[in-house]
């Protein structure tokens, strides 16, 4: 068997040329979407589907959705410059794990004994109880899980 390209493969099926038009479509537009939106927003949700005049935008989260709500008349203003035919930029919560996958892993790094050192004695030297107590909490702390 040949290898044949998959725009070929896709050009031999009416339903799959339907579809191969329709996820162009959507690619189109979340491009457009992502070039309207604030870059932290925009990273943050995604173009779901686009139906008769209005464009349906997913976000990861209730804050992300609220702050695109806002700013939605906004949106829609930069958006119909180039696509006239929507109407209307409807925003729903979808929250996905990848959304809980981007987040980078937090890099936790235990204080050296020194630096603990360092913390205690200077914790003796300070007059503030407030601040003495914090800096002997973190010493306590950090010296237990140093331990376990």
């Amino acid at each position: 068997m040949t290898l044949q390209k998959i725009a070929t493969l896709l050009g031999n099926s009416d339903e799959l040329k339907g579809l191969s038009a329709r996820t162009r479509r959507l690619r189109e537009l979340q491009t457009l979407y992502f070039g309207s939106a604030p870059r932290e927003l925009a990273e943050a949700s995604r173009v779901r589907n686009y139906r008769a005049g209005t464009l349906f935008v997913s976000a990861d989260n209730a804050a992300v959705a609220a702050k695109l709500r806002q700013l939605a008349p906004t949106l829609l203003t930069s958006i119909r410059k180039t696509e006239a035919e929507i109407t209307v930029l409807r925003i729903d919560v979808q929250v996905s794990g990848a959304a809980f996958e981007r987040r980078p892993k937090s890099r936790k790094t235990a204080l050296t004994p020194d630096a603990l050192g360092k913390l205690a004695a200077l914790s003796e030297q300070v007059a503030d109880e407030g601040l003495k107590s914090a800096l002997e909490t973190l010493v306590r702390r950090h010296r237990r899980t140093s331990r376990g």
